[in-house]
């Protein structure tokens, strides 16, 4: 696996990772076209994206940050095949080197089903273990979508 820097991405890519997207995440986040994937796309500013690649060139994974509200946020995606190698620890890892502060939103419960009827597990323990801080009173409450903020300083 290899890591790979992106400012843009070209279509095929956003093609990957709308799949990637879809199959990673709960079914009620999931985006029905490639042009509702992009809207959420071109509304994040300052984006920058970090690509994992296997030896044939897919996607295996992905990070992207972006700025809201004045902070840095960031999302993290791994193919379920290849969760548990560490790919996520050292991406996280990656993005420290270069920022003082993440900070994303994170489902906190097992209720909801992925695209194939397998339960979503949070990964919310992964976070903690990379030194994520929990802010349990700073929440997302959506219609489709249940999470709690983390952060990670310096």
């Amino acid at each position: 696996m290899k890591f790979y820097n992106f400012k843009d991405l070209s279509e095929s890519q956003r093609e990957e990772l709308l799949m990637l997207w879809n199959t990673v995440y709960p079914e009620r986040l999931n985006y029905d076209t490639l042009i509702d994937f992009d809207t959420y796309l071109t509304h994040l500013k300052k984006v920058s994206h970090l690509l994992v690649l296997d030896e044939n060139k897919k996607i295996r994974g992905w990070y992207f940050d972006f700025i809201r509200d004045g902070e840095k946020w960031f999302a993290i995606l791994l193919d379920p095949e290849i969760q548990g190698m560490g790919l996520g620890t050292k991406m996280l890892s990656l993005a420290k080197e270069k920022e003082v502060e993440l900070n994303g939103w994170v489902i906190d419960h097992n209720n909801h089903k992925k695209k194939n009827g397998e339960m979503y597990r949070s990964p919310l323990n992964f976070y903690l273990k990379n030194g994520f801080e929990v802010l349990s009173n700073v929440r997302l409450e959506l219609k489709n979508i249940s999470a709690v903020k983390i952060v990670w300083k310096k």
